[in-house]
């Protein structure tokens, strides 16, 4: 007993493992350096994130800031056992809602917090997090891996994100001048993005009791790739628009799907009629509604339903919008417009019920 009592115990043996820590610092290094922008000053590892910025390119600048999670979708990473996806719909949930603002993404940092610190599974997400950055052109300025022993079971962790962009005050795209007679450009979903997996789960492994790599041939994948997919990024593409084209309102359409969004931007007297019928739905919509016998209304007010962002234009600048963006090759559809009201979503049309 004695022994056991006079034990000279360390930090590792209480479930902290300050040399694994380090190890997963030096797996990241590579992915992290990747996103480095020229304003980033000093490199990974110091107390805080360096970043100079430039204000004399703007004539206000105004710095626009927004943090998220990706919420109960992680428990799909951790049936599979894959994580190298999850990092970008953290970034995603984050430079998506700055942008709607007429941001450009600057810079991220993550939390990621974990019960036991495995340094490649680690790894793994930051690498996600990275290629995430990169393609949004923002720089991953720095983070924080906290092992939290006895917190999270082994193989579980959360992680979180922050970002901040910048937008000149005189091109910020606030929805004020939205008005009747403006037109709703909807931009297309990669499918879920992060968005209702507390429903998503329940009718597919409480419900149908569907095992994880169960094959669906209407998806042609299985389930948990289908789920797993990342949230689409959409500053590179909506960027060239915002500097070129006139935009008087912008919706990401995450949690509340259509009906508690798009109200965010509109004016007090403006109302939004939408045609549902006007864009394609992937497929994995009309299963989880059949599967859980969902209300339409429901999904809709749940789910982005094949739409992942809306820019809200004037009319006669809708050409222009649109054939930008096919110069990217990217899809639009035309799915509604602008009307007098206050500030309801009216949704119309055959496709899925509604």
């Amino acid at each position: 007993m004695s022994n056991i009592k006079d034990k000279a115990l360390t930090y590792r043996e209480a479930g902290v493992d300050i040399d694994a820590g380090n190890r997963a610092v030096d797996l990241m290094k590579k992915h992290v350096r990747a996103t480095y922008r020229p304003e980033v000053l000093g490199d990974i590892g110091g107390f805080g994130g360096l970043f100079a910025l430039n204000a004399g390119q703007y004539s206000q600048p105004v710095l626009v800031s927004g943090t998220d999670g990706v919420g109960t979708k992680l428990r799909l990473a951790f049936m599979l056992d894959r994580h190298d996806t999850i990092g970008q719909d953290a970034v995603a949930m984050c430079v998506n809602d700055i942008l709607v603002q007429g941001a450009e993404p600057l810079f991220f940092l993550d939390y990621l917090a974990v019960g036991k610190l495995e340094p490649e599974k680690v790894a793994a997400v930051v690498s996600g997090v990275a290629q995430a950055c990169t393609a949004s052109g923002c720089a991953l300025l720095g983070g924080e891996t906290a092992e939290m022993a006895g917190f999270y079971p082994d193989g579980e962790y959360d992680i979180a994100g922050f970002a901040v962009g910048i937008v000149d005050k005189p091109k910020m795209i606030t929805g004020e001048k939205i008005k009747p007679g403006d037109v709703l450009i909807g931009l297309p979903s990669s499918g879920l993005h992060s968005n209702g997996f507390s429903l998503v789960r329940k009718i597919c492994f409480e419900r149908k009791q569907f095992p994880v790599d169960q094959y669906i041939p209407e998806l042609s994948k299985t389930l948990g790739e289908e789920l797993l997919t990342p949230t689409r990024l959409y500053p590179k593409m909506c960027l060239p628009l915002i500097r070129s084209c006139t935009i008087h309102g912008m919706v990401h359409i995450t949690g509340g799907g259509f009906y508690d969004n798009i109200p965010r931007v509109l004016p007090q007297d403006c109302s939004v009629e939408i045609d549902t019928a006007d864009w394609p739905k992937p497929p994995v919509f009309a299963l989880l509604q059949e599967w859980g016998g969902v209300d339409w209304p429901e999904m809709y007010r749940t789910f982005n339903m094949g739409i992942g962002m809306i820019l809200v234009v004037p009319a006669n600048a809708v050409d222009d919008v649109r054939r930008k963006l096919a110069d990217q090759s990217e899809e639009s559809y035309v799915i509604g417009k602008v009307i007098a009201g206050g500030r309801e979503v009216h949704l119309r049309g055959g496709v899925f019920g509604v």
